[in-house]
């Protein structure tokens, strides 16, 4: 997951820098269509983000289960993430 993990944490940075920004947008009394763009672009790259660490939590965690309980049980909590992502 290395280099995965490099990338994953690109993101998040990247989403830390707008979410600042767009604090700095709201003090400095901006457009509020502008704010609300950069909310946009923040959650999009978190959307973006989370899918990168589920395809890690398949590529390695549930791959690499010993047992079939194991792999069932991880593969149940994706299931649930999912469910969260849908509502």
């Amino acid at each position: 997951m290395h280099a995965e993990k490099k990338h994953i944490i690109r993101l998040l940075n990247t989403a830390k820098g707008q979410i600042e920004g767009i604090v700095k947008m709201i003090n400095d009394d901006k457009y509020c269509i502008e704010i609300s763009n950069q909310i946009l672009a923040s959650i999009a790259i978190l959307k973006k983000a989370n899918i990168e660490i589920l395809e890690a939590h398949l590529n390695h965690c549930v791959v690499n289960a010993e047992t079939f309980e194991e792999r069932k049980e991880k593969m149940e909590e994706v299931s649930d993430i999912l469910k969260k992502v849908a509502k």
